[in-house]
């Protein structure tokens, strides 16, 4: 791929380089709206006072996390293909890349679904690896790939691996999907309900509802990530929520009633 300045740089590169800067930036933007009190769902106090781990920790904890990501990634563009095949397939028609997005989407999505749960059933792995990333029990946007790195490597990467297999992509729209797919996450831990955001409006999985699994009582529900509810729908985990106004500003995400009580 040609960037500005007649540099080119390969598509393999940007695959594993693009969703690492998407990340940071991203979040960068969500650090600065942190201010913005009214469009919290936890207080900035509790964000400080109630997590069970410092800053400083969960950046090491990502940066490790988005290391080995890249050297999978690497290796799996070397296993696959080359920047000759990249540029075959850029003749890949719409509707074909919208299906290998879609399949992609759907494979993440499954891949993450059981493995997630079962790391929430299986009372050892909850212990000893899934809990660090529930230190957060307020979640914010850097804090969304804060996670043991066998968790990260089970649930991340090779999900991610999964579903650039599967879907037959290319490495070029392998930049798109890992991309749009670091934002989903990333708007998914956020901690703010902002009006007019897209991932809010056309995607049911976004910040209130998984913020409702971060709770101590939505713990057995909510598992899926990052684009759709439907496994939690069909299976039974889907925790219904309202956001309901604080008198002090901001919002909170209430469950619905009769799976609070359960």
């Amino acid at each position: 791929m040609m960037i500005n300045g007649g540099l080119e740089v390969s598509d393999e590169l940007l695959g594993t380089v693009a969703p690492i800067v998407v990340y940071w930036v991203y979040s960068g933007i969500y650090v600065l709206l942190g201010s913005l009190e009214n469009y919290r769902l936890h207080t900035k106090k509790d964000e400080d006072e109630k997590n069970l781990v410092s800053k400083k920790d969960v950046v090491k904890g990502v940066l490790l996390q988005q290391a080995v990501q890249a050297v999978v990634a690497t290796i799996l563009f070397a296993v696959t293909g080359s920047d000759t095949d990249s540029a075959q397939s850029q003749q890949t028609s719409f509707f074909v890349l919208a299906r290998q997005l879609l399949v992609a989407m759907m494979v993440l999505d499954t891949w993450q679904y059981f493995m997630h749960r079962y790391m929430h059933h299986n009372k050892f792995l909850y212990r000893h690896i899934h809990s660090q990333h529930h230190r957060l029990v307020v979640p914010y946007a850097f804090g969304a790939l804060y996670n043991h790195p066998v968790e990260g490597l089970l649930l991340d990467t090779i999900g991610g691996a999964l579903s650039f297999l599967i879907s037959g992509m290319s490495p070029r729209a392998s930049i798109f999907f890992f991309s749009f797919a670091t934002l989903k996450t990333v708007d998914d831990h956020c901690g703010l309900w902002l009006p007019g955001n897209l991932f809010h409006i056309f995607f049911g999985n976004n910040s209130a509802y998984h913020d409702i699994h971060h709770q101590l009582y939505g713990n057995k529900y909510n598992f899926s990530q990052p684009f759709f509810v439907m496994w939690d729908r069909i299976l039974g985990t889907y925790m219904p929520y309202s956001l309901e106004k604080r008198s002090k500003g901001g919002f909170e995400a209430r469950p619905g009633k009769d799976c609070k009580e359960n």
